[in-house]
């Protein structure tokens, strides 16, 4: 049975992203052989999101998730060096608002760096975990409003690291001073291990939280306000840690916000 209708404006956008990937990695510096593997699972993916379009909605309604993922990886393959211009900006408006970074929450309570902590680095499961409310609640009608808005906000983030590349601050910085380190060095951990190892500016964590957040506040408020809490969370444990600069919270959480008014404003 054939479920095919017209592609959502969801699967539009990761179409058009990947395309994007697909010929911007061709105007980076990047060896012959990475530019091949972008193109290659680029116009892979491109495939498959036309593909999975005729898919049944049980399937078709979480396939976002694996687009993001895919996306997120094949993004970090465009780096080739960072801009210490760039990065010198940053870390001056980080002491700027906030003296030493990697001091300034060292009186803070443990368990309260470590909620951060921890909500940043499980961060991943709202991704899924927003679609699941809807879901769960039999709103599942409203699965393109709400990957529109997180698909467009990741992308969002993601896109300016062809051009604006730079180091995170962990990796330039002395070991932030927290009073709870067992749970820091979890994140830690997972950040040196499970991700792309470079900065993106604005945030990827907050644009997509937010836009989480703002996805579901109008329909479902409880849930809504529960997702608010966790993305504001999510930025302050982008700086606690010293994952993010202070910079890329303000401009992801300015990107969800502008996708959230024109989402609106188009009527999705």
């Amino acid at each position: 049975m054939k479920y095919r209708s017209k592609v959502r404006s969801s699967e539009w956008i990761a179409f058009l992203y990947f395309a994007y990937l697909a010929a911007v990695c061709w105007l980076r510096g990047l060896p012959i052989s990475r530019r091949l593997l972008v193109t290659a699972v680029s116009l892979a993916a491109a495939a498959a999101i036309w593909a999975f379009a005729a898919s049944p909605p049980i399937i078709r309604d979480w396939m976002p998730v694996p687009y993001i993922l895919v996306g997120y990886y094949l993004t970090g393959r465009l780096f080739v060096a960072p801009s210490e211009a760039l990065e010198s900006w940053l870390i001056g408006w980080d002491r700027r608002l906030l003296g030493d970074p990697t001091t300034r929450f060292a009186t803070w309570p443990g368990w309260v760096v470590g909620y951060f902590d921890l909500v940043y680095t499980f961060c991943f499961l709202l991704l899924p975990g927003g679609f699941l409310a809807l879901a769960a609640t039999g709103r599942s009608a409203l699965a393109n409003h709400y990957w529109t808005m997180v698909v467009t906000a990741d992308f969002g983030a993601f896109a300016p690291l062809s051009v604006f590349q730079t180091r995170p601050p962990w990796m330039l910085e002395a070991r932030p001073v927290l009073a709870d380190r067992s749970v820091h060095r979890l994140a830690s951990y997972m950040v040196q291990n499970a991700t792309i190892r470079v900065n993106t500016f604005p945030s990827g964590h907050v644009a997509v939280s937010l836009a989480i957040a703002l996805a579901l506040i109008g329909t479902m408020p409880l849930a809504g306000g529960i997702f608010l809490a966790l993305a504001l969370s999510i930025g302050m444990g982008c700086v606690i840690g010293r994952y993010h600069y202070a910079v890329d919270v303000v401009t992801g959480a300015a990107l969800a916000i502008l996708v959230w008014a024109g989402v609106r404003m188009c009527g999705v």
